[in-house]
């Protein structure tokens, strides 16, 4: 059977998601949400010339005039004089300017004797004004739909003129390790047992991708009891995430399970080391994957079809930015899969974190993408470029 390429199973992920409600989001409570409306500005921000500097707000003109100042402008306190030929008004950073200034000197090019200035420098139209509308133009559209809001965004939208914003609903996701040797983290381990790290792992890379995790924990290696874990899992979940028997062992029961719970297979396993043997389906809108069970396999899996589907059902950009990188060293290719290989950014040059067995978690630790290495015969030699994956 031909195996699926990373891009192709992507695709049919992408393909089976459909974009979840929108909601009334106040900008405070909007960090990290995804934008479902452009915002356009509803005045012009600045909605007045004011000065950029502390110092004099007057006329333009030749240098070595003394002025009497006639007022005062701070923000939010307007001078209410006009500026003549032979006056000038206090004027401090942000404050409006008067009407008939055109410039503002900085107080360190003027003589202030406190009721007049002696201007020390020419000051030509327009000097340290910022005009109305310098950063924001009524009308404007400043952010556009489909944009995971970061504190500056959140800041333009309040610049422009919102208090809230419609977002995509947060998508919820239930995350499910399974496992005989599964133990809870901190637990005194007996021989052959582990501590379950992928409940952990694939919660915080949920909630990372912009998801409110519903139910996580660990079930057993048994039929009924896989059955029943997965189960609860569906009820109530836009995503299920489960990690673990979804190979062919007699002991793995997940397959299994999502056909007798209605899941429809879309596809199972992918040319990709590690996390050949992915899984994908789904039940109505929700997305179920079953992730290999090894810690590094199922990072990997989750940030290359998971991290994705979250972004497609929130309206945003579904597949992120490759970077191209050249390696550092020379890597040995796979025949029949793309290999995934844990690697830190430098100077454009892409390092391996060290070990890259899939039970390896700490090749994850300092890990700034995954370069993909294309299958096939030999090795690629130092200096070869190659796509990254953003980690």
């Amino acid at each position: 059977m031909t195996l699926l390429s990373i891009d192709e199973a992507r695709a049919r992920v992408v393909a089976a998601v459909r974009p979840l409600e929108v909601e009334d989001v106040a900008l405070d409570g909007a960090l990290d949400r995804v934008l479902a409306e452009d915002v356009t500005a509803t005045a012009d921000v600045p909605g007045f010339a004011n000065s950029a500097m502390d110092g004099f707000a007057v006329r333009s003109g030749p240098a070595g005039r003394r002025l009497s100042i006639v007022g005062e402008s701070r923000a939010g306190a307007p001078a209410g004089v006009a500026v003549g030929d032979g006056t000038a008004v206090r004027i401090s950073t942000g404050g409006a300017l008067p009407d008939g200034a055109d410039a503002v000197l900085q107080l360190e090019l003027a003589d202030d004797a406190g009721d007049t200035v002696t201007l020390r420098d020419a000051v030509p139209p327009g000097r340290n004004v910022r005009d109305a509308g310098d950063d924001l133009r009524a009308g404007a559209t400043v952010l556009t739909a489909g944009t995971v809001l970061s504190p500056a965004a959140i800041g333009v939208a309040a610049a422009a003129g919102r208090a809230s914003v419609r977002c995509a609903r947060v998508p919820r996701v239930a995350v499910l390790a399974t496992g005989d040797e599964l133990r809870e983290p901190g637990a005194l381990l007996e021989p052959g047992q582990l501590h379950d790290s992928n409940a952990l792992t694939l919660t915080a890379l949920a909630r990372r991708a912009g998801a409110v995790v519903v139910s996580a924990g660990h079930v057993a290696d048994r039929q009924d009891a896989t059955r029943e874990a997965i189960a609860r899992a569906l009820e109530g979940a836009d995503v299920v995430v489960v990690s673990g028997g979804v190979s062919v062992g007699p002991h793995d029961h997940v397959k299994p399970a999502l056909t007798a719970l209605g899941v429809r297979e879309d596809f199972w396993r992918v040319a990709l080391r590690p996390g050949k043997p992915t899984w994908f389906g789904t039940r109505g809108a929700t997305l179920v994957f079953g992730l290999p069970g090894n810690p590094v396999s199922a990072m990997v899996t989750f940030l290359l079809f998971v991290r994705p589907a979250l972004a497609a059902l929130q309206g945003a950009s579904a597949v992120p930015e490759r970077l191209r990188a050249v390696l550092a060293v020379a890597l040995p290719r796979h025949a029949d899969r793309d290999e995934c290989v844990r690697v830190r950014l430098h100077d454009g040059r892409a390092t391996p974190t060290g070990p890259q067995g899939s039970h390896q978690l700490s090749s994850m630790l300092g890990a700034d993408g995954l370069a993909i290495v294309p299958r096939g015969e030999g090795e690629l030699p130092a200096g070869a470029e190659v796509e990254v994956e953003p980690a």
